[in-house]
């Protein structure tokens, strides 16, 4: 990550593959919360990482080695279901991410996307633009206490 943490008290590692849609949704819902926080992108291929980005990341890195090493110094991480089972994402989850993630002693945000042969059974079936404000909302709850 780099330097210091802008003066920002925790970090966030937002996780995502494939086009990026999902990173890029959390990131601007975690600007538009106005959180004092300091927001970290992890790609998992370059186009992920370019819209998580574009959307307002304070960092961003792209690959295997960025999640295994900003997951341990993460406060919380988000991203889909997917980034703690290994070979998600059609391949784009190494098994070294999914341990990386699942071993993180960070406050694990999932949002289920229930693709890529991973379901949740009981999740009520809104959007993720609501499963994403639900993931927000506990990062709230924790930085007001």
């Amino acid at each position: 990550m780099g330097g210091d943490n802008l003066g920002k008290h925790k970090t966030i590692v937002v996780i995502d593959g494939q086009g990026g849609g999902l990173g890029k949704a959390i990131v601007e819902k975690i600007k538009k919360a106005n959180l004092n926080v300091q927001i970290v992108g992890i790609g998992t291929n370059t186009a992920a990482t370019a819209a998580m980005l574009k959307a307002g990341a304070d960092e961003a890195a792209t690959g295997e080695n960025p999640v295994v090493f900003n997951s341990g110094n993460a406060d919380y991480i988000i991203g889909g279901l997917g980034i703690i089972s290994a070979n998600s994402m059609f391949g784009e989850i190494s098994p070294a991410m999914a341990n990386a993630v699942s071993s993180s002693r960070a406050m694990k945000l999932l949002i289920p996307l229930n693709k890529c042969n991973l379901f949740v059974v009981g999740i009520l079936d809104n959007g993720i633009s609501e499963r994403i404000d639900e993931a927000i909302s506990k990062i709230i709850v924790d930085t007001d206490s």
